[in-house]
C-alpha cells in the first residue's frame, strides 16, 4: 500500500520531466545530429501551428509566414550570393591586374575597362593604350628594354607576395574556418555534423576579402568552390531569422542545400548545374520541396549576377563559349585518352596532395602556415611571371584555351600560316598548317601544365581560401588544346588517312582544338572530384550547345572509371562492431538497476557519445540508446527545479517507476530522453550494407543485435577504420585530420 502510495507521488513530482528539458536535443561542437529526433520536433511543431491557425486572425498569419519563409530564406540567400560573387569577380579582376600596372583615367577600372574608351587602340594590339601604365612606365618612364622587363617582374612578386601574406594573416587571426575550399565540410555539415562557427559571420566577411587577395595573389587555386561556403554562410545567417530553420537542425540543413546550389550557380553560370550538384555531391536529404527551392535559389542567384555583369561580356562566367562545327565519330578516340588522363590526373593528385598533407602535419614546417603561404607565392609568382600563359589569371588562360579560332581572334594559339595566295585561312581552308608563331605557344602550354601539375598540389591545402575547380579545368583544358592542335595537324597533311577521308572534305572545318580543350577540363574536374551527371550539367550550360554532351559523357564515365574505387569487400558487421575479443566490456545502462552516483561514474570513466539501455546485465535484451549529453543535462536540469534526487537516488528509463524500500530518496525519471527505436543491425548484416546505410542515412552509430540480445556498436570512425583497413592502409591513417 505504501509503495502505492510512493510511485504515485513520484509520478506527481516529476511530471516536469515529461515536458521538454531545456537544453536536451541540442549538440555539443562536433557531434552528430540525430535525424529521427530532428523530424519528429519539427512535425510536432507543424502540427501546433495547423491546430492553431483557426483560433484567430493572428494565428493564421504566424501560421502563412511560416509556410512562406522557407521561400523567403532562400529568395535572401539567393540576393546575397549573387551580389557577394559579382564583387568577388570585380574585385579580383582589378587587384589581378595590378600587379602588372594601373589605369591613370580611374585607378578602380582594370586593364580591359581601361582601354574599352580608347580611340588609341588597334586590332592587333587591342589591350595597349595611353590610358594604361605598366609599373615600369610609371617607375622608370620607359616601356621596353631589359630594365623594364626586370621592373615589371618585380612589381609582379611584390604585389603577389602582398595579397598572400595579407590573406593569410586575416585567416589566421580571425577566421580559421575560412581556409581552404569548404565543399567538403560543408558535406559533412549536411551530413549532419556540427562545426559551429564554420558558417558564421566573422568567416563570411573574411572569407569574402581573402578570396579576392588569394586569387589575385596568382596562386594555383580558384574560387568557384569557395563560392559554394560563401553561399552557405549566408543561408545559414538567414535560417537564423526564422524560427521554424533555426532551432531545428535538419531544416536549417535544407537551406544549406539550396545555398550550395545557388553558389555553384554563380560560380560556373549555371543554375541547373547547381541544382544537380547540390542533388548529387552534397546533400543527404533532399526531398522534393528542397529540390524547388534549391532551383529558386539558383535563378535568383544567376539572375543578380547577371544584372551585375561582373565581365562585362553579359554572361555569367567569364569563358562562356559557343562551337558552331559539330563533332565527328572518330574525335571519340581522342575525347576518351582525355578522359583517361582527367582519371589519372585525379588519382594522382589526390595521392599526392594527401602525401603532403601528412608530411605537412607530422613536420615543423605544418606549425608556420604563414611562412608556407609566402613560400610558395614567392615560386609561383617567380616561375610564372616569364611564362604569358602562367602569369595572366586562370580563368582568363581557359577563356583563351576554350575559344574557337576566329578572324577575330587575336591570340597567339590562332597565328596560323596563311594560304599562298595571301588570303585569309580562316575563310578558305580552316583546317590550316600551324607555323612556327603556334608551335612556340605549344612549347609554352606543355611547361605550364607541368607548371600547374606540380604547383595546384602544394598550393590546396594552404590557410588560405582555395579552390580545386578551376586549377583543375586550366590542366584539362591545356593538355585538351593541344592534344586539339596535334589531331588538327594530323588532319591537315594527311587528309588521305580513312579516318580523315571518311568525315573530313577538303577546306571543311574539321577539327575544333577548342572543344578538346572543353573536353580536356571537364575531364580533370571529373578526374579530382565525385561529380558526373552534375558536370555534364555544368559544362552544358557552359557551353550552350547539345553537340557536345555525348563527348562529354563518354569523358566523365571514362575519367570516373580510372579514378574511382568502391568499396566492394565482403565483410559482416560482427567483425567491425565494437568491443573486441581484446576490447573492454561494451559501456551500458540498465533501465532501472542504477543510481544516480554510478550513473555519474559510467559516464566521468569513459568518453563515449552515449550508452545502451538494457533490460539487464543477464538478459542484454535493448530497451534504447541514451545520449551522454542528454543525461548531463537531465540531471542537472532535476536537482535544481526538485529536492530530493541524491547519489543514491534509483535512475530509471521505464514508464514506471521501480519498486522501491520506504525508506528510498525519490528516484530519477529519464524516460524522456531514452531513444527507444535506435538504428539496429544483425551480427550477420554484410558491411557494404552498413556502409551504404551509414551513407544514406547520415547514423551516428548502429548497434548490432542477435536474437534482440545487445551485442556491440558500429560508430563512423568503426566504419571508416575498417574501409582503410581494407585497402591496405593504416587503419588510423584516415583519421590524420
Amino acid at each position: 500500500m505504501h509503495a502505492d502510495g510512493m510511485n504515485d507521488t513520484t509520478t506527481h513530482l516529476l511530471d516536469f520531466l515529461e515536458e521538454p528539458i531545456p537544453g536536451v536535443g541540442t549538440y555539443d561542437d562536433f557531434h552528430t545530429i540525430d535525424w529521427v529526433r530532428e523530424k519528429c520536433k519539427d512535425r510536432e511543431r507543424h502540427r501546433k501551428i495547423n491546430s492553431k491557425k483557426k483560433e484567430s486572425a493572428w494565428e493564421f498569419t504566424k501560421s502563412l509566414y511560416d509556410a512562406w519563409s522557407g521561400w523567403l530564406v532562400v529568395t535572401l540567400t539567393g540576393l546575397a550570393s549573387g551580389a557577394l560573387a559579382g564583387l568577388i569577380d570585380i574585385a579580383a579582376d582589378w587587384l589581378n591586374d595590378l600587379k602588372e600596372g594601373v589605369c591613370l583615367s580611374a585607378m578602380w577600372f582594370n586593364h580591359e575597362q581601361c582601354c574599352w574608351t580608347s580611340n588609341e587602340t588597334t586590332f592587333a594590339e587591342r589591350d595597349k593604350c595611353p590610358q594604361w601604365k605598366s609599373w615600369a612606365e610609371l617607375i622608370l618612364g620607359q616601356a621596353e628594354g631589359p630594365g623594364s622587363y626586370i621592373m615589371n617582374y618585380f612589381m609582379y612578386i611584390y604585389w603577389a607576395l602582398s595579397f598572400a601574406f595579407l590573406a593569410v594573416c586575416l585567416v589566421k587571426v580571425f577566421a580559421p574556418y575560412a581556409c581552404g575550399s569548404g565543399i567538403p565540410e560543408i558535406k559533412t555539415i549536411l551530413s549532419g555534423f556540427i562545426i559551429r562557427g564554420y558558417l558564421g559571420k566573422w568567416t563570411l566577411m573574411i572569407k569574402t576579402v581573402t578570396l579576392v587577395l588569394a586569387v589575385a595573389s596568382g596562386l594555383s587555386l580558384g574560387k568557384e568552390g569557395p563560392l559554394v561556403h560563401v553561399a552557405c554562410c549566408c543561408g545559414n545567417i538567414f535560417s537564423y531569422l526564422f524560427p521554424k530553420y533555426s532551432k531545428n537542425e535538419a531544416k536549417k540543413r535544407e537551406v544549406l542545400s539550396a545555398a550550395s546550389a545557388a553558389g555553384v550557380s554563380v560560380a560556373f553560370g549555371a543554375p541547373i548545374g547547381g541544382v544537380l550538384f547540390s542533388l548529387e555531391e552534397v546533400s543527404y536529404y533532399f526531398p522534393l520541396k528542397t529540390l524547388w527551392r534549391s532551383f529558386f535559389a539558383a535563378l535568383v542567384a544567376a539572375f543578380v549576377l547577371r544584372s551585375i555583369n561582373p565581365f562585362g561580356n553579359s554572361r555569367l562566367v567569364l569563358f562562356y563559349v559557343e562551337y558552331h562545327t559539330p563533332w565527328y565519330l572518330f574525335e571519340l578516340i581522342p575525347f576518351i585518352l582525355l578522359g583517361v588522363f582527367g582519371g589519372l590526373w585525379g588519382a594522382f593528385f589526390i595521392r599526392a596532395n594527401i602525401a603532403w598533407c601528412r608530411r605537412r602535419k607530422s613536420t615543423r614546417f605544418g606549425k608556420y602556415p604563414v611562412l608556407e603561404v609566402i613560400l610558395v607565392a614567392a615560386v609561383t609568382a617567380v616561375v610564372a611571371f616569364p611564362n604569358p600563359y602562367t602569369r595572366q589569371n586562370t580563368s582568363e588562360l581557359i577563356k583563351e584555351l576554350f575559344t574557337d579560332c576566329g578572324p577575330l581572334e587575336s591570340s597567339q594559339l590562332c597565328q596560323y600560316r596563311s594560304q599562298m595566295n595571301g588570303s585569309k585561312a580562316f575563310t578558305d581552308n580552316p583546317n590550316r598548317p600551324a607555323g612556327p608563331d603556334v608551335y612556340a605557344p605549344m612549347w609554352q602550354l606543355c611547361l605550364a601544365l607541368v607548371f600547374k601539375i606540380i604547383m595546384t598540389i602544394f598550393t590546396f591545402g594552404l590557410k588560405v581560401p582555395s579552390g580545386l575547380f578551376i586549377p583543375s579545368m586550366a590542366i584539362g583544358a591545356i593538355a585538351g588544346r593541344i592534344v586539339g592542335i596535334a589531331v588538327e595537324q594530323l588532319a591537315y597533311y594527311h587528309h588521305d588517312w580513312f579516318v580523315f577521308r571518311e568525315w573530313c572534305e577538303v577546306g571543311a572545318d574539321c577539327i575544333t582544338p577548342g572543344l578538346y580543350a572543353m573536353v580536356g577540363a571537364a575531364a580533370c574536374l571529373g578526374g579530382v572530384t565525385p561529380m558526373t551527371v552534375s558536370l555534364v550539367g555544368i559544362v552544358f550550360e557552359l557551353t550552350g550547345g547539345p553537340e557536345d554532351i555525348v563527348p562529354l559523357m563518354g569523358r566523365v564515365m571514362t575519367s570516373k572509371w580510372v579514378a574511382t574505387k568502391e568499396f566492394t569487400h565482403v565483410t559482416l558487421a560482427r567483425e567491425v562492431m565494437r568491443p573486441r575479443r581484446s576490447d573492454p566490456p561494451l559501456a551500458v545502462l540498465t533501465q532501472d538497476d542504477l543510481t544516480v552516483d554510478e550513473l555519474q561514474s559510467t559516464i566521468n570513466e569513459t568518453s563515449y557519445n552515449g550508452f545502451p539501455v538494457i533490460v539487464s546485465k543477464e538478459s542484454q535484451r535493448l530497451v534504447g540508446f541514451a545520449l551522454r549529453r542528454d543525461i548531463t543535462i537531465a540531471i542537472e536540469n532535476a536537482r535544481r527545479k526538485q529536492e530530493g534526487i541524491m547519489l543514491n537516488s534509483r535512475v530509471y528509463f521505464t514508464q514506471h517507476a521501480p519498486t522501491l524500500p520506504a525508506d528510498s530518496p525519490r528516484p530519477l525519471k529519464l524516460r524522456s530522453i531514452l531513444d527507444m527505436s535506435p538504428f539496429t543491425v544483425t551480427d550477420h548484416t554484410p558491411m557494404e550494407i552498413v556502409v551504404d546505410i551509414f551513407r544514406k542515412m547520415g547514423l551516428r552509430q548502429c548497434l548490432v543485435t542477435h536474437n534482440g540480445r545487445l551485442l556491440g556498436i558500429i560508430t563512423k570512425k568503426d566504419i571508416l577504420r575498417h574501409m582503410a583497413q581494407m585497402a591496405n592502409l593504416d587503419p588510423e591513417s584516415i583519421m590524420f585530420n
